[in-house]
């Protein structure tokens, strides 16, 4: 707890979340001040993988991450993105590409939500959300004013066309399973 003078802030928080007993194959993020913990699922990570070999293509292996803590802009927002491809220049800033999220049952309102208008506001050219629980896919590109202003959405098997982005390829997602 704070004393009244200090502000919480996303260390402090992550600081707190180390030290609580999270179960082995729990994933953990901040959104808006809230801490989230859900399972790591199979499918959730194949079809983390599949991105990132596909994503190898053009990014090098320095340039990826995955589960990897994103600081974010709102309100005390750390994200652990599935997928995140950084800028060629990257620095200490948000300077990232694309970040995909692979929807889980407990925390699929972020992904559409609050991580969407975060990544949005933050610029991010490409969010992709891969939901395995109806086998689609939704990318979000044109961020301006804090809002996608373009949207595409199909099912698993339609390739995911980022040719018109800077990342600069086509996903395929035949591979992807549904959960």
């Amino acid at each position: 707890m704070t004393d009244g003078n200090d502000v919480l802030t996303l260390d402090m928080m992550f600081e707190w979340l180390e030290k609580l007993p999270v179960p082995e194959g729990y994933k953990s993020e901040i959104v808006g001040g809230h801490i989230f913990l859900w399972p790591q699922q199979d499918t959730h990570w194949d079809i983390t993988m599949c991105i990132i070999e596909q994503l190898r293509a053009t990014y090098p292996r320095k340039r990826l991450r995955s589960d990897v803590r994103l600081d974010c802009p709102g309100r005390l927002n750390g994200f652990a993105p599935d997928v995140v491809a950084l800028s060629e220049d990257a620095g200490d800033g948000l300077d990232v590409d694309f970040v995909a999220e692979v929807v889980s049952a407990e925390t699929a309102g972020n992904d559409y939500g609050p991580k969407k208008d975060a990544y949005a506001t933050a610029g991010v050219p490409g969010y992709l959300i891969v939901d395995p629980y109806d086998g689609t896919w939704h990318l979000h590109t044109l961020p301006k004013d804090g809002k996608y202003h373009a949207t595409v959405s199909f099912g698993f098997g339609e390739d995911v066309d980022l040719t018109g982005t800077v990342v600069g390829l086509t996903l395929k997602t035949d591979d992807f399973p549904r959960d």
